[in-house]
């Protein structure tokens, strides 16, 4: 019986999310499977109401149980544990921009975060908001990973996207391309791959292959494409990285290394900016999709999905990525634990 058999199940902290969107429907349909039941003790931190409005639009029955504090939060089959804010009004319109909801998936996370960083959950999990209705409620974030940053006081994180195939960090993430051209330096480029290599070694691979893409097409090609970003912003980190033992290769041209991770040499690509590598990870994976925020005193895992308003309330969106990022969010947590 290994130590993870024994041990008990981590509690995660699960947000719901923008309730006007697929949010309360994969939470519940995740919840109530085998393997969620299994892997974690979850508690939801939304309205209870919106999720037995959705477990109403599944079809299925559950168990929706208003707790006041994580530690009332009983597992059980079918049973589905939640901290009510009760923020939404029961008429809340599915599949509609709205900033009730906006300021209510911000409440959800305010909590959570409360909740990890005194030590009473192990994990959040969360469900999708939508940037325009946190806006429009007056919280401009760009979206969860930089509102956990600001709410648990921390300068920089990373976006890691998790596949079975692929994993892949970002330098930048939330900003225009000039931008983040202009961003880019090898000081942020060493930090975001340390960090990569950290949460790969916390995971359980202690040596992770590390490819590194470049900025212009083929990585620059020897100086005919580009302005020399890949030697002025990326060889130096690489340069200091390997110095330190770590297994990190570039500039490589962004079209090779995916497809040399895809097919088993590298354990995670750095990404110099958000298409580049949301684009490989959706075709190679976004069913089973997890964004995990790296850099954070506490670990966060999301569905790699938006809240899918045109599918919201029609009881078809699906659960996979929900239950993979609850997996991995409970891996985490079991692997940051036997580390202490």
């Amino acid at each position: 019986m290994t130590a993870s058999e024994t041990a008990p199940l981590p509690v995660v902290a699960l947000t719901m999310g923008d309730g006007a969107g697929i949010g309360p429907e994969v939470i519940v349909g995740a919840l109530l499977t085998a393997e969620a039941q299994a892997i974690c003790n979850t508690v939801v931190i939304g309205d209870a109401g919106r999720l037995a409005a959705a477990a109403d639009i599944l079809g299925v029955s559950a168990d929706i149980v208003r707790v006041d504090t994580v530690e009332d939060a009983v597992p059980a089959p079918g049973r589905i544990n939640v901290i009510d804010l009760d923020l939404l009004p029961a008429d809340l319109p599915w599949g509609e921009l709205s900033a009730v909801a906006g300021h209510a998936a911000y409440e959800y996370i305010r909590v959570a975060s409360e909740l990890a960083v005194a030590g009473r959950v192990q994990a959040i999990c969360t469900a999708p908001l939508n940037k325009e209705a946190l806006h429009s409620a007056g919280h401009i974030y760009p979206g969860h990973t930089e509102l956990l940053a600001d709410l648990t006081g921390t300068e920089e994180v990373s976006m890691m996207l998790s596949t079975p195939k692929l994993k892949v960090i970002h330098v930048t993430t939330h900003i225009g391309l000039i931008d983040a051209v202009a961003r880019i330096e090898p000081g942020l480029v060493e930090r975001t791959i340390r960090r990569g290599h950290e949460a790969l070694v916390a995971a359980g691979n202690p040596n992770p292959r590390i490819g590194v893409c470049g900025i212009n097409p083929h990585a620059g090609e020897n100086g005919l494409f580009g302005y020399g970003e890949e030697d002025a912003k990326i060889v130096p980190a690489i340069e200091r990285l390997t110095a330190d033992g770590i297994d990190a290769v570039g500039p490589l041209p962004a079209d090779t290394a995916f497809f040399l991770a895809g097919r088993g040499d590298y354990d995670l690509i750095v990404a110099m900016y958000h298409d580049q590598g949301h684009g490989p990870v959706k075709v190679l994976g976004i069913e089973a999709g997890v964004n995990i925020t790296v850099g954070l005193p506490v670990i966060r895992t999301s569905v790699d999905h938006g809240t899918a308003f045109d599918i919201a309330g029609k009881g078809v969106a699906e659960a996979g990525s929900m239950v993979e990022a609850l997996r991995q969010a409970a891996g985490l947590a079991h692997s940051t634990t036997a580390a202490r």
